[in-house]
């Protein structure tokens, strides 16, 4: 037997079909939404540093894992469910715990050694700092 769902606001007002095709369109559209579950990354550059804020709501400081390997920065994240918690029967359950993973190309400027992180009200903002290139930009050289 199949649960079938209906939108109860246009129940009475539209005919009976309508609300089927409602609730089968509806499921079918919020499992495309659910597929890419990559977080929304911004970029800011400023001229002593570069900073990524990167959306990631529902998480803590300890899920996250940030590697640099190379000119390659990788951040991964991975919400795990604990054992003790109560399993419920949900007739319909549209968000869980997830992991995902970004990986960032570095630019030649970028400081390995400047690099911090912190997770404030679901952001995960690096920074990462640039290298102080004003002492290498103006060298005098001598004619011999």
């Amino acid at each position: 037997m199949t649960l079938v769902k209906f939108n109860n606001r246009t129940r009475n007002t539209a005919p009976y079909f309508n609300n089927v095709f409602d609730s089968l369109f509806s499921e079918a559209l919020n499992k495309n939404l659910t597929i890419n579950k990559v977080p929304g990354v911004n970029i800011l550059e400023s001229e002593t540093d570069y900073k990524i804020e990167l959306a990631a709501p529902g998480l803590t400081k300890e899920d996250f894992q940030i590697n640099l390997k190379k000119d390659t920065l990788s951040v991964w994240a991975e919400k795990k469910t604990t054992e003790t918690e109560e399993k419920k029967d949900y007739t319909r359950k549209e968000f869980d715990y997830y992991s995902f993973a970004r990986s960032f190309v570095l630019p030649e400027s970028v400081d390995g050694e400047k690099i911090a992180a912190e997770y404030v009200n679901g952001i995960l903002n690096i920074t990462i700092g640039k290298k102080d290139d004003s002492a290498s930009a103006t060298k005098e050289i001598k004619v011999s």
